[in-house]
């Protein structure tokens, strides 16, 4: 038995170490600057192409290929993926190891969250994903092979049922997390900044599901030089009228008790996506609605519809929708794997509400009327508060 581990070891070791000489001639890069992210291949839209993952700062990746405006990198022996060029700047006296070798894990609780925390030799990219029945957070770590000998778990954490792993590839380990609560709260992911520990931080469901309890972000889309849509007959701004129904449903939310608001933008403001992200990264809600007007190029399209990302937050957008439906629009329906910024963090249940189309003359009159405005905060409530009433 001896003899095999010790020559499975040595095949693994020949295998990564061939795989480091392959790549020698590649440049060792580290990512950089505000929020970036992996895609998997060249598509690419309006909205980008579509992300893999986001990813923390200082992540070794190994160049292999370019591709216009990107580079392309080696995850692991059997996977790619692209990322923008502005995402990354040159790891200087960095060399790719033959192999790299996983640490003990760690699960404990403070008084907000759970934590799991990985020892890592370096900083090695990674991509998760949200599973239901039963709920969990599934990661994969690539470049990776598991020389993790224990797992210790402190009654302190409070979400975190458990946690195991697979070595699904030679160099690419999976992590599974076991969560307590049917619906999922958030997730972030990252790196200690003076060491190369991955922290995995778990977000708990409120001891307390009533609206009144929860922190509630809303972001009134566009704005300041991004004008967004305009109406069909009108001429009007989707930037300022999705303002108006962001205070809208904050002076709704506010007569119903809730104490907590936090309103992204008040004012005709220019803010970027990174810009919002990190804003509603400091102020870590509980839910965030986002709040936009639609267009097309076909002035007969109509309706409202929801947006989610992430299939943990489908649940929030579909209570939404439901509720949007009874002010007698059409239903132009419930989109998921939505490739919009701020449906792009994990860290807090997200919506991202298309009220109605500004190219639409039936759907424009209804968004010019202030009584629409105030019926449309009173529904996105009521929707919130049906999606509470499903949780255990």
């Amino acid at each position: 038995m001896m003899a095999i581990k010790t020559l499975t070891l040595c095949l693994l070791i020949i295998s990564q170490a061939a795989t480091a000489q392959n790549t020698a001639s590649f440049r060792q890069v580290k990512t950089a600057g505000k929020l970036p992210y992996l895609e998997y291949g060249p598509g690419d839209d309006r909205l980008g192409g579509a992300k893999m993952t986001y990813l923390d700062t200082n992540i070794i990746l190994t160049v292999v290929d370019s591709f216009q405006t990107d580079y392309i990198v080696r995850l692991s022996n059997q996977h790619k993926a692209f990322i923008p060029k502005e995402n990354v700047v040159p790891a200087s006296g960095v060399v790719a190891r033959p192999y790299y070798l996983s640490g003990n894990w760690k699960i404990f609780g403070d008084s907000v969250s759970d934590y799991l925390t990985i020892s890592m030799p370096e900083k090695l990219p990674y991509k998760s994903m949200m599973q239901l029945e039963p709920s969990r957070i599934v990661i994969d770590l690539y470049g990776i092979t598991s020389n993790t000998n224990w797992i210790t778990q402190l009654s302190s954490a409070k979400e975190i049922t458990k946690a195991w792993y697979e070595q699904i590839e030679d160099d690419v380990l999976r992590v599974y997390i076991s969560l307590k609560h049917p619906q999922h709260w958030g997730y972030f992911i990252f790196y200690d900044t003076a060491t190369t520990k991955l922290t995995v931080r778990v977000k708990r469901q409120p001891v307390k599901t009533d609206i009144k309890n929860l922190t509630i972000a809303i972001d009134a889309g566009h704005g300041g030089e991004n004008i967004g849509a305009s109406g069909v007959t009108s001429k009007v701004l989707e930037k300022d009228y999705t303002l108006l129904m962001a205070k809208a449903l904050a002076t709704q939310l506010k007569k119903s008790g809730v104490r907590k608001i936090y309103m992204v933008r008040t004012q005709d403001t220019t803010l970027s996506m990174p810009e919002r992200v990190y804003a509603l990264r400091e102020i870590n809600p509980d839910l965030l609605i986002s709040m936009h007007l639609n267009s097309s190029g076909l002035d007969t399209v109509k309706g409202a519809s929801t947006f989610y990302r992430y299939i943990g937050y489908k649940t929030i957008s579909t209570a939404v929708l439901k509720r949007m439906l009874q002010l007698k629009l059409a239903e132009y329906g419930n989109t998921g794997s939505f490739n919009f910024a701020l449906n792009g963090p994990t860290e807090y249940p997200n919506c991202l509400v298309e009220v109605a189309f500004l190219s639409n003359r039936e759907d424009e009159k209804k968004i010019l009327d202030p009584k629409f405005h105030k019926a449309v905060a009173a529904k996105i409530e009521a929707g919130i508060r049906d999606w509470l009433k499903t949780l255990k």
